[in-house]
């Protein structure tokens, strides 16, 4: 689900590549060449011209030479999160996603051979689908803390984050299947555009106990009348 910032297929050949690059480009010529399952780390390391020792310094296993960014892209979205404490929490989740994006559209040729890739080996899908729970946990931790108040908070949190993760999986595969063609990011804001306008901006703060606090409820033109009373009973701290 990431790629490289100098992953195969960029640049001119002019000079040699950093070690973690040439790991990647090396772990992916063979895979190609060979098959994922024919090709171990030794032969990695003697075709990019260093060491196991190097290898495992880059990446723990062979698996993460072929997502070499996602601890980096990780990092970027919980970074993200964590600056937007005064954010509407709905908006700023979908936002979020946007370093993954951002990831696979910088290289579109690499994201795509990896995608082949990942969908030929059994053991490659499971792997990703971990790394995809893993970004499903960062907007959750978010967005519960967010949603401290209320009774169903963390069960709120966790179906919005479910719904952002899967809204962008769905979007950004499609454009991998056509072979990087059309405007990721247009696809991709279109699906999370689904996700607001089904959760709407989420429920507010919890009021406080002064007589004169006031709660804002916004909901879609046209909801029916149970789905705003339950917005408002949410935002109470009644649902």
């Amino acid at each position: 689900m990431s790629s490289s910032s100098a992953a195969p297929g960029r640049g001119d050949g002019a000079e040699k590549p950093p070690m973690r690059d040439a790991l990647v480009a090396a772990a992916f010529r063979l895979f190609l060449e060979r098959g994922y399952e024919q090709t171990t780390v030794d032969d990695v390391v003697a075709l990019a011209g260093v060491g196991r020792r190097s290898f495992f310094r880059c990446f723990p296993s062979e698996d993460d030479a072929v997502f070499p960014d996602h601890e980096r892209c990780l990092a970027d979205m919980t970074a993200f999160l964590a600056a937007g404490a005064d954010d509407e929490p709905v908006r700023r989740v979908c936002a979020a996603a946007r370093p993954v994006l951002r990831m696979h559209a910088e290289n579109p040729a690499f994201s795509v051979r990896r995608y082949r890739l990942t969908e030929s080996v059994p053991g490659l899908r499971a792997y990703e689908s971990s790394v995809v729970r893993r970004y499903e946990r960062a907007p959750a931790g978010y967005l519960r803390a967010r949603f401290a108040g209320p009774r169903d908070g963390a069960l709120r949190a966790d179906v919005i984050a479910a719904a952002v993760v899967a809204a962008h999986h769905n979007a950004l595969r499609s454009w991998l299947r056509s072979d990087g063609k059309g405007d990721a990011e247009a696809a991709v804001d279109h699906a999370l555009g689904q996700v607001r306008a089904a959760f709407g901006a989420g429920p507010v703060a919890a009021a406080g106990k002064g007589p004169e606090d006031v709660v804002v409820v916004v909901s879609r033109r046209g909801a029916p009348l149970w789905r705003v009373v339950q917005e408002l009973e949410t935002a109470l701290g009644r649902g």
